[in-house]
């Protein structure tokens, strides 16, 4: 991240990266569900592959403004430990959350639906919140094994114990 960008620029990043994340993850939902109706399992598929394209592009594009949080959580974690100034959290988390409303009404726009609408599932229960809190573990777990090099080290350990090394073997 480069901390030599002003902080409305890196909370301008943080916001546009959070908007067109959710803008993907709502887009491709609306999409997987008119394109595989009744299939749930190639729904997920479909939605979950163009996520994580989209995620890593986005990473990729905003990574070296902000760091690429587009999540308050992982904005907090980097703030309790010392990863982000103080006086950058509350910009940065307003502007997520301001991107992230705006994707949704995009994403709703794109494919003639009303800007703003009550969702019909029902998500409120004990289990989505916990799984929420695992994803979010997860999540912040990947952001610190990749800083520490760990995942490169896992990656290059898993080929090697199969025998095909890879571009990192030694």
């Amino acid at each position: 991240m480069s901390t030599t960008r002003s902080l409305g620029a890196r909370a301008l990043a943080e916001g546009l990266g959070a908007g067109l994340l959710v803008a993907a993850v709502i887009g491709s939902g609306i999409a997987a569900e008119r394109l595989s109706p009744g299939q749930v399992g190639l729904q997920l598929l479909e939605n979950s592959t163009a996520t994580v394209f989209a995620l890593a592009a986005l990473i990729l594009t905003f990574g070296p403004v902000s760091g690429a949080h587009f999540n308050p959580a992982v904005t907090l974690a980097e703030l309790a430990t010392g990863k982000l100034e103080a006086r950058a959290a509350a910009p940065y988390i307003g502007a997520q959350l301001a991107g992230a409303c705006a994707g949704a009404i995009i994403a709703n726009l794109m494919f003639e639906l009303p800007a703003v609408q009550l969702a019909t599932k029902d998500r409120i229960s004990v289990a989505t919140f916990l799984a929420e809190v695992v994803a979010t573990f997860g999540l912040l777990t990947v952001i610190r094994l990749h800083r520490r090099g760990l995942l490169v080290h896992l990656v290059d350990q898993l080929r090697q114990s199969r025998g095909d090394g890879g571009p990192h073997a030694q």
